[in-house]
This record gives C-alpha cells, sequence and structure tokens, in this order.
C-alpha cells in the first residue's frame, strides 16, 4: 500500500473520539500466513496452564495475556512491526515516528467474561499522551465474541486513572464523575480491519459468547521523544534502565514507522 493508509476523515474521527476502525488494512492471506504463528506462541507460553476457565482468576478470565511476543517469537515480528499498521498509528498520532511500546496476544476463551473498563495510558510510565493500541482481530471481532466498546472523547476528559483490573473486584471507572453520563459504543470489526484507540480513551470488551477463542493481537506505539513521566515500575523502560524525565529510546522500545521494506528489529538480550 502506497501513500497514508489511513484517510484525513478516519484521522479526525480518532482525534474527536479516541478511537477508529479502520477496515481491509491486511489482506486475508497475511492474516492466514501470520495468525498460526501468534497462535504457536500463544501456546508456548501457555503450555504449562492446564487450568480450566472456571479455575482462573477473575482478570484470566477476562482473556488470556502474552506480552512481548515480538522478543521471543521471530515469526510474530512481521506482524508487530507490520509497515501498513505501524504507518496508520504514527498517522493518527500525527507522528513523523513511532516506536513499539510492547505487543501482546488477548486470547478471550470461549466462555471468558467481559474486561473491565480502563484506561491504557495509566497502566504505562510515558508522560506524553501521544500512545495508540492497534487491535487486531485475528478472525475479524463481533458482539458475540467480545469486541470493544468504546466512551466516544473520554480521551479529552482530563481523566489519568489507574483502574486495578488485575486483582479482586475492579473500581467501576465509568461511575467516574468526568464520564458519568456516557455510555460505550460497542464496535465491531470484520476480518483484516484493525481498531485503533487512544491510550487514555476508556475502553472495555464484551464476554465470549461464541464456542471460539476470540483471537487479537496488539501492538502499542507512541511517538517518538515521548519521556518517562514516573517511577512507576515497567520493563519498557526499567530493563534498558530509562530514567524519569528521560526520552525512551532503546532497542527494546525500537522504532516501528519509518522502517526500510522488510526490515525487523533485532531484540536485545534478557
Amino acid at each position: 500500500m502506497s501513500g497514508q493508509p489511513v484517510s484525513e476523515e478516519a484521522i479526525a474521527d480518532f482525534e474527536r473520539d479516541g478511537f477508529v476502525v479502520v477496515p481491509d488494512l491486511l489482506r486475508f492471506e497475511e492474516l492466514d500466513q501470520l495468525a498460526p504463528h501468534v497462535d504457536a506462541a500463544v501456546a508456548a507460553r501457555q503450555s504449562g496452564d492446564h487450568r480450566g476457565l472456571d479455575q482462573k482468576s477473575r482478570y484470566e478470565q477476562s482473556f488470556i495475556q502474552c506480552i512481548n511476543l515480538w522478543e521471543d517469537w521471530p515469526d510474530v515480528r512481521p506482524l508487530t512491526f507490520h509497515p501498513v499498521v505501524a504507518a496508520a498509528a504514527a498517522a493518527l498520532l500525527r507522528a513523523d515516528v513511532v516506536r513499539i511500546w510492547h505487543d501482546q496476544a488477548l486470547f478471550k476463551e470461549a466462555g471468558g467474561r467481559p474486561t473491565d473498563a480502563h484506561q491504557d495510558q495509566p497502566y504505562w510510565p510515558i508522560a506524553e499522551p501521544r500512545t495508540v493500541t492497534a487491535w487486531i482481530p485475528l478472525d475479524g471481532a463481533t458482539l458475540q465474541t467480545g469486541c470493544l466498546g468504546y466512551l466516544p472523547g473520554s480521551h479529552r476528559a482530563g481523566l489519568r486513572k489507574y483502574v486495578n483490573i488485575f486483582d479482586g473486584q475492579p473500581e467501576d471507572l465509568l461511575a467516574d464523575p468526568a464520564l458519568v453520563g456516557s455510555e460505550p459504543e460497542f464496535r465491531e470489526v470484520g476480518r483484516g480491519g484493525v481498531a485503533f484507540h487512544h491510550g487514555l480513551t476508556a475502553h472495555c470488551a464484551g464476554a465470549n459468547r461464541s464456542a471460539q477463542t476470540r483471537r487479537i493481537h496488539t501492538v502499542i506505539y507512541f511517538a517518538d521523544g515521548c519521556t518517562r513521566g514516573t517511577d512507576l515500575g515497567h520493563f519498557a523502560v526499567d530493563r534498558p534502565g530509562i530514567a524519569v524525565g528521560a526520552v525512551i529510546d532503546s532497542d527494546l522500545t525500537p522504532v516501528a514507522h519509518p522502517r526500510p521494506p522488510g526490515d525487523l528489529p533485532t531484540p536485545p538480550p534478557f
């Protein structure tokens, strides 16, 4: 694909609403080739876990989460660093250069519960609100399988609230005074489409009421030049020793766009 992969209308929608679904960004043949590698990586990461869904924590019942697959699974790198997806992320952020914060697979098992409402960026010690997540359904995502719901404009509400969705019963983000009166808009994504949301957009996901696993690969991007804002722990800045106030710039968060065609980064040693 030549030129900018998203329209000015899509960029305006993203800036207004904090999310946008871009259809047909990936070809079916690409997904057919790349999806099995994500499956294999998730299976390997989960190989020692034989629990049933009912034996898992509330958080684990929302999805299986496998972070930074690009580091140890070379065959996942072409998807994580897909040039069209990265170029779309850069366009949405109006950034000349974007870096990877991390990738992650989010597989919601059949019968998996809803994902609690949250914002992404409070989990990351990135000072500047110039982040975007690309949410790539390997099979598409529907209301039945648990697509995302977004609160339009919530990224502009002045809210940056950490919600502990990991342990016990989380706080209800949707009850926050900054968001009261808003309702999530659930958006299905056809296969080949990619949903993008801003790091401060409040969002949630429905339950998976189908008999199939909802397979999602996500990539988080941030504009080059962003800095570490706090001492909140996160491997993306702790491993390379990025100090508070310093620019986030290491081979653990490599440039995703622009890159020469076919050029994939080499991960740092563990």
